[in-house]
């Protein structure tokens, strides 16, 4: 197999990374480095000296940050318009936030941010930096996607909604480009410990339910979505398409 370039090499790759600066994003922002691309971390306080920058860089790769606001319609618009020109090979969209409230006292304005945040800007910032892609024939885009794309959640509908939206996204944007040469697929990761989870984890009976119910017995780690989103983000995939890949110890087929 000597001469044949690993299929799992991203070197002379650009990746953009939305939600970098920590938790999922930064997991996968290293894990892409490592596998050899130069990354672009977009968040809402993104920085050039943030952790992710450093451990990218002591990779060997670089990094680029942009700041953005993702329940700023018009910064995606802007920021999409300006990632477009940098004509990247890998789109990760991370990017997200969720907010708890019973279903009944949900107040509308956390759903709508919710939903401006995880779904709708997903799509306009994904829909201008897929073109150049689409032009040349090739590309890697990745949504992070959760359970609750499979399943209902407890007080947390707007992020439910949005979760289920994108893996509807994914399967339509998979059914329109895999002709194209661009591969659109979604990760689905299970409880990890990260900050979003951390009212679950300080729960002592919610955490307990949760864990008894996951097979491999213990809560995620960010740096477990790595694997998937190297091998998503790379040539290894070429025929897979329209999947949301779920990351979860087991919790699903439980």
């Amino acid at each position: 197999m000597s001469g044949r370039r690993d299929p799992f090499d991203l070197t002379g790759r650009t990746a953009v990374i939305t939600g970098a600066r920590r938790g999922i994003g930064r997991a996968m922002a290293v894990a892409l480095a490592g596998a050899g691309a130069d990354v672009v971390g977009v968040s809402a306080t993104a920085s050039d000296a943030d952790d992710v920058a450093r451990e990218v860089g002591a990779l060997g790769r670089g990094y680029t940050s942009m700041k953005v606001d993702f329940a700023d319609r018009e910064a995606v618009v802007a920021a999409g318009t300006e990632l477009a020109r940098l004509a990247p090979d890998i789109l990760v969209n991370n990017a997200g936030t969720i907010e708890r409230a019973p279903a009944a006292e949900h107040d509308l304005a956390l759903w709508d941010r919710v939903l401006d945040v995880n779904l709708s800007s997903q799509f306009a910032l994904t829909q201008l930096v897929a073109r150049p892609m689409l032009a040349r024939g090739s590309g890697k885009i990745v949504f992070t996607a959760s359970l609750l794309s499979f399943q209902g959640g407890i007080t947390v509908p707007g992020y439910a909604a949005a979760k289920s939206g994108i893996a509807g996204l994914t399967r339509a944007l998979s059914n329109e480009w895999a002709s194209q040469g661009v591969q659109v697929n979604a990760v689905a990761p299970g409880y990890i410990a990260t900050d979003n989870t951390s009212a679950l984890r300080a729960d002592e009976v919610r955490s307990a339910a949760i864990l008894d119910r996951i097979p491999a017995g213990r809560w995620g780690d960010a740096s477990d979505l790595g694997g998937v989103v190297v091998f998503l983000a790379s040539s290894a995939s070429d025929y897979v398409t329209g999947a949301v890949v779920p990351v979860d110890g087991g919790w699903l087929g439980r």
